[in-house]
């Protein structure tokens, strides 16, 4: 069920999180044990995501939302307006608490939604986990508010250090408020005697950052991360777009056009013999803390083969998908997803009950697919290929 590779990576989060950690593994192996023994049903699902608002305050030049070539632009200003009260998430969060899933709250920017306070607190009633994904420029006046209602984790996505951050997020002072943001939370935290949320950093690895790792993992030891997280760039090319697009329309009467938002014309410009050597250095920094990963953990072999072809395979990963029986995604508009990035709405909360929906025909189908073909051709650019 879980690839070797993520073996050591898993075992540092389970050390560090005893409790959550026994508990996903327990829903990832029902769930695996569904994906090899039912025709497309599942058992509840580890995380269920939750879009509160496609908004967002930032136009990162390399978000596939957002950015430059992103797929926002393919929604009508109605579309990304778009939000599901607080009373609809309140009935959803009801159902959810009956197998105690995390919840992870994102966007867009989650901090504008405008209950988003009131939510949080709902969920935490429940007795749920709760995560947030964030830009943290939002982050300093309501530190406090995110702490006392017992928010668990906090992910922030950190681009390089200060001039290089704000250039990638196009607004100058974005770092800056970002990391104020955080050591605002850390002050709080330390305030008031908690642990939480914790400190969580993720970081791409894009063509202008590859010799700055070291330095991105001194700044997030500086603000009290736990771990900062190194993700491979994503990226496809014109031509496994429009293949992808065929095969899913001709399936399910549907194109993934929010994959556009990563297509490149061109080859990253990231010699991977250098990134490979940057790598290993932050690797050998023991006097940092924080806790430093790269995703998915390819092997150098595999790492040379990403940046220089479009055509990509792992060889130290099990070639097939189980995201589909482990994860949810609930949109702006109630619709529910079984995949991020596919555009395919296998239901809506305004319709249908969460428990009709995830084990429903129309998901049913989707894993049956998913299992039988265990791929498409953009999954291996996905780092959902490579998590379970």
């Amino acid at each position: 069920m879980l690839p070797k590779r993520n073996v050591g990576r898993n075992l540092k989060k389970a050390l560090s999180q005893p409790g959550y950690a026994w508990r996903a593994f327990g829903q990832r192996f029902k769930s695996y044990l569904t994906y090899r023994l039912l025709g497309g049903r599942s058992a509840y699902p580890e995380t269920v995501s939750i879009l509160l608002t496609y908004q967002c305050n930032l136009r990162c030049k390399m978000c596939g939302q957002w950015g430059e070539t992103g797929s926002s632009k393919f929604y009508t200003p109605e579309v990304l307006r778009q939000m599901l009260s607080l009373e609809e998430l309140k009935a959803l969060v009801d159902e959810l608490a009956s197998f105690g899933p995390t919840i992870t709250l994102f966007g867009g920017e989650p901090l504008m939604y405008r209950h988003w306070n009131e939510l949080l607190a709902y969920i935490k009633s429940k007795g749920l986990r709760c995560n947030m994904i964030s830009n943290c420029t939002l982050l300093e006046n309501h530190a406090e508010t995110l702490v006392d209602l017992g928010l668990d984790e906090i992910i922030f996505s950190l681009d390089g250090p200060e001039a290089l951050h704000d250039e990638i997020r196009s607004r100058k002072g974005t770092f800056q408020r970002a990391t104020s943001g955080i050591m605002a939370v850390n002050r709080a935290k330390k305030e008031r005697g908690t642990n939480k949320p914790v400190i969580n950093i993720n970081s791409t690895i894009f063509d202008f950052n590859t010799s700055m790792l070291t330095e991105m993992a001194e700044i997030a030891d500086g603000l009290e991360a736990r771990t900062i997280t190194f993700h491979h760039l994503i990226f496809i090319s014109q031509g496994t777009y429009e293949e992808h697009n065929c095969i899913f329309r001709g399936l399910f009467g549907v194109e993934s056009f929010d994959w556009a938002g990563f297509v490149e014309e061109e080859l990253p410009r990231i010699d991977p013999d250098a990134l490979i050597e940057e790598m290993n250095k932050v690797r050998k920094r023991k006097d940092l803390k924080v806790a430093t990963t790269f995703y998915p953990n390819f092997t150098e072999e595999e790492i040379r083969r990403y940046y220089t072809s479009f055509h990509f395979l792992p060889t130290s990963y099990r070639h097939r998908c189980l995201s589909p029986w482990m994860v949810a995604y609930i949109f702006p508009d109630g619709s529910v997803r079984p995949c991020l990035s596919l555009n395919l709405s296998v239901g809506n909360m305004k319709e249908a009950s969460f428990n009709e929906i995830w084990n429903g025909e129309p998901y049913r189908r989707f894993r049956r697919v998913v299992k039988q073909r265990r791929y498409f051709p953009v999954c291996p650019r996905c780092t959902e290929f490579c998590r379970f």
